[in-house]
């Protein structure tokens, strides 16, 4: 009886624990969700000829983003996405210029951590990263040709990404004071140059599109504001 007893007791503790420990964020459950494009992308901007979608897919024939029509300010974004061979892409936030969206906005990146160039490359150009300014914690990616989930909250300076289940970036923009070094010294890629502690907290949301010759897919692209 005493060993039943005790068993039962290291259960409850272990589930305890289990329950203490860190949550990434919140997926997309409850009311709220809704689709950042339409099915027929009728509410997007992108090239013509460029994105098109089909049995609920998204893809590219070109390095072009496609856009939301409008802004958001603190808000969560889920999606799946599946790579190529050699894929990058991104996820664009805050962006405040759709024509010139490199230095005026924040890049979740997305890219195929099993090609050789980009598991080469700096962490932070590698996927679930906050690109050329904060690497993951960990690469989370699965290989080319399977769906991962990606969830992306913004909730002012403070932007999380959490990659199949785990949170792998925490970013608050208000530490990234300098366009050129990172907090830990690192450099900052030339062609990024404003400082993410002065970039706007409101922006267009967007998706990059077959860049560096590898195509990209998206599915159940979905947006859900925070109060």
């Amino acid at each position: 009886m005493k060993k039943t007893i005790i068993l039962a007791l290291m259960v409850c503790v272990a589930m305890f624990a289990t329950s203490c420990k860190e949550k990434p964020a919140a997926g997309p459950t409850g009311e709220d969700w809704q689709p950042l494009f339409a099915a027929d992308l009728s509410n997007a901007v992108y090239p013509a000829g460029v994105w098109s979608v089909t049995e609920g897919v998204m893809t590219a024939t070109e390095d072009q983003v496609i856009w939301s029509d409008k802004e958001y300010e603190n808000f969560v974004i889920d999606l799946e996405f599946k790579n190529d061979e050699g894929t990058n892409s991104g996820v664009i936030v805050y962006c405040t210029d759709r024509k010139n969206w490199i230095p005026n906005s924040v890049e979740v990146q997305i890219a195929d951590d099993f090609a050789k160039q980009w598991a080469e490359s700096p962490k932070t150009w590698q996927c679930g990263a906050i690109f050329g300014h904060l690497a993951a914690s960990k690469s989370m990616v699965k290989k080319p040709g399977e769906w991962n989930t990606m969830t992306v909250t913004c909730r002012g300076q403070n932007i999380q990404v959490v990659l199949n289940g785990e949170k792998v970036t925490d970013m608050d923009m208000s530490l990234w004071t300098s366009a050129t070094k990172n907090p830990d010294g690192s450099e900052i890629p030339a062609w990024l140059s404003t400082p993410f502690a002065e970039q706007p907290t409101k922006g267009y949301i967007g998706l990059q599109g077959k860049h560096a010759g590898a195509p990209i897919y998206f599915r159940n692209v979905r947006v859900k504001p925070l109060e």
